[in-house]
């Protein structure tokens, strides 16, 4: 089997999925005052586009501490990564809300800002039923001309997508992706085959598994550190070259699972000051990485020899 992304450079996604294989939800530097770091943040863009391979980049998501950063702050940040990396790889906006109009008024920013795609949460907390849940995600894909991307995360927003919605929604032509943080490959599988909706996983320990029934790659945490060699894993895989790909999970395994021992935007915090790329602390709620929980990271970092 041979692989449509042998000869593709990062960024490079004709004949790709919508957004390529290899994407990063990139955390947010701030500087020491707490303000957030544009400078930084256009630094860590080319540093995840041209080191680590990355295909595109997901700015205002959970990992970038999207819910305590303002509209403002927002639209900031699209635009500087759009002008660091917007030549050579697509920068997908998160604008997910428990909010529809607001969900809409950011995804107009967004495509504004720059933005080449959206990804957009279910709605958290008030646990809508599944009806409003498909009425939510259209009446976002009807206000905007952008790819979107329905991020899945039933853990977090409360509320899964169903499989008989996700067969509604696919027949938008705006809805083009998943993020899949639902851990339940059998019933992603079912969507993908029937829809031509492109699943990224979500749970970079859940990559593999993930392709194996159909999967198109990845939106990362731990993608900070493992983007290219997850890059050579998934590339394996698309070749045909299954043990080379089983290989590399493994490898890799320890750093998917352990930046997630605590909350991942904390330890890919603290593991990027412990390669020596500072991008500052957390916003409350949030804490930084306790030493001890920032030594057991870097120790994973270390021995994946990253």
């Amino acid at each position: 089997m041979s692989s449509p992304h042998d000869a593709a450079a990062p960024g490079d996604t004709a004949g790709l999925p919508i957004f390529g294989r290899v994407i990063t939800a990139m955390v947010t530097p701030f500087d020491a005052d707490g303000a957030v770091d544009l400078g930084r943040a256009a630094e860590l863009a080319v540093r995840l586009v041209d080191e680590q391979g990355n295909d595109s980049l997901v700015i205002n998501g959970t990992t970038g501490e999207s819910p305590t950063t303002t509209d403002a702050e927002k639209a900031d940040l699209v635009r500087t990564v759009t002008a660091a990396v917007g030549d050579r790889a697509q920068v997908i906006a998160g604008v997910g809300t428990f909010d529809t109009h607001h969900t809409i008024d950011l995804a107009h920013q967004a495509a504004d800002a720059g933005a080449d795609g959206l990804l957009v949460v279910t709605p958290y907390y008030s646990r809508p039923p599944q009806d409003a849940v498909a009425e939510h995600f259209l009446a976002v894909a009807d206000a905007t001309d952008l790819p979107i991307m329905i991020y899945d995360i039933p853990h977090r927003s409360g509320v899964e997508v169903e499989t008989d919605t996700f067969l509604q929604l696919a027949e938008h032509p705006n809805i083009r992706a998943v993020k899949d943080a639902k851990g339940l490959p059998a019933a992603s599988s079912v969507v993908m085959a029937q829809t031509s909706l492109a699943y990224y996983s979500g749970d970079d320990g859940m990559t593999l598994p993930l392709m194996a029934v159909g999967g198109a790659g990845v939106v990362g945490t731990s993608t900070h550190f493992t983007g290219r060699r997850t890059r050579e894993m998934v590339e394996a895989f698309v070749a045909g070259r299954l043990d080379e790909a089983l290989a590399l999970h493994r490898a890799l395994l320890g750093v998917y699972t352990g930046v997630f021992a605590t909350q991942g935007v904390m330890l890919v915090k603290a593991g990027l000051a412990h390669q020596g790329f500072e991008v500052g602390g957390v916003r409350r709620p949030l804490k930084d990485a306790s030493p001890e929980q920032a030594a057991v990271f870097a120790a994973l970092l270390d021995a994946a020899d990253l």
